[in-house]
């Protein structure tokens, strides 16, 4: 059976001029977890939430969240960008903290019940947006002890987003943070927790006015290996000396208990196999771009998929990534994944692994 097209973007909003900022919508789902048990859920049209003064989310930080993205395909249908994945994480973080899981079914229903009721603020195919969507995990039953919440709230927000390149993909300058550990060796820098995001918030915020968009953080035990970004995955390329035109690189990931499972990198390693690249999640050493053995090194998350990187400074030395042409403009490498990523999330390449979801696209839905 053919799926009904969706309602059409709304004329309300200027499209081309759309950012990465809060957006009123039609509202957000939430669902209630009390009893051992979660209740059916209700869509709410309001963008804000009651909450006990002793809710542990706000006391002790319980809580945790992800970010995920629904995209108006090349055929007019709307799907969601893997958020299965998204859901497994999520479970893996509420265990973490003490939190009653969200249970996958559970989570994707979410997810699709509240894209379903803002069809809507679906960006127009072509335009590089997409609706981004919160899932939020909250400890909100009263407890003033340092106790798990008798009663969670899950909730599913959704914003419009525009294109994060708009001018084109351009590499970044980033700093090496020395004086902040994101993540101490044995805790819960793999988890999804808002926690591990504020702290970061200064340094770089700091990084930011001296003219580095983005903060690289080292491992905490030995501030000798690479972990992550403050928002992000690291990645990179590195090329093999060969005498053919175009020899494909390895793509290389850091491997370390300290970092998010990022759900972007995850597809990004099973496009380069697909292409027949080598793929290695290893300790990276940072002296490994110190010594310029990555040809392309980049960020990679929801927001952007791949942020290339053009330079990395540390401790007052600034070392150049790559050559003159990869430091003005995204690396073929990294080119090829993000072409093949967005097109896949567009819908105008196949999409053979069933990421996006669900494939026959979301019925519209229009609760009171």
């Amino acid at each position: 059976m053919t799926q009904a097209l969706p309602p059409a973007p709304t004329s309300a909003l200027d499209w081309d001029s759309l950012g990465f900022k809060w957006v009123d919508t039609n509202g957000h789902v939430k669902y209630i977890f009390k009893d051992g048990k979660w209740d059916q859920g209700e869509f709410v049209r309001d963008s804000y939430i009651k909450m006990h003064v002793c809710a542990p989310c706000l006391n002790y930080g319980q809580e945790c969240f992800e970010g995920i993205k629904a995209f108006r395909c090349k055929d007019g249908q709307i799907r969601i960008f893997r958020p299965d994945a998204n859901a497994k994480r999520m479970i893996y973080s509420a265990e973490l903290a003490c939190m009653a899981p969200v249970p996958e079914a559970l989570f994707i229903e979410a997810c699709e019940r509240a894209v379903a009721n803002n069809l809507e603020f679906v960006p127009p195919y072509g335009s590089g947006g997409a609706l981004y969507l919160r899932p939020l995990l909250l400890g909100t039953g009263p407890e003033i002890g340092l106790y798990p919440a008798p009663e969670f709230t899950f909730i599913v927000s959704v914003i419009p987003v525009g294109n994060f390149y708009k001018g084109g993909v351009s590499p970044v300058d980033c700093l090496v943070v020395d004086s902040f550990d994101r993540a101490a060796p044995l805790g819960t820098g793999a988890a999804k927790l808002g926690g591990n995001y504020a702290p970061v918030l200064r340094h770089s915020s700091e990084a930011k006015a001296r003219g580095y968009p983005i903060t690289l953080h080292l491992d905490s035990k030995t501030h000798t290996n690479i972990d992550e970004f403050s928002t992000s995955n690291f990645v990179a390329l590195t090329y093999p000396s060969s005498t053919t035109e175009t020899p494909n690189p390895t793509f290389c990931a850091p491997e370390s208990p300290s970092i998010l499972n990022s759900v972007t990198k995850q597809s990004l390693v099973q496009l380069a196999k697909s292409f027949g690249w080598s793929v290695e999640n290893r300790v990276i050493p940072f002296t490994e771009v110190q010594e310029n053995r990555f040809e392309e090194i980049a960020a990679c998350g929801t927001a952007a998929v791949i942020t290339p990187v053009k330079s990395i400074e540390h401790q007052g030395v600034k070392t150049l990534i790559g050559t003159s042409k990869t430091q003005a403009a995204i690396g073929p490498g990294f080119l090829r994944l993000f072409t093949a990523m967005r097109g896949i999330q567009n819908g105008d390449l196949e999409d053979p692994y069933g990421w996006m979801q669900p494939a026959q696209g979301i019925a519209p839905r229009n609760e009171a």
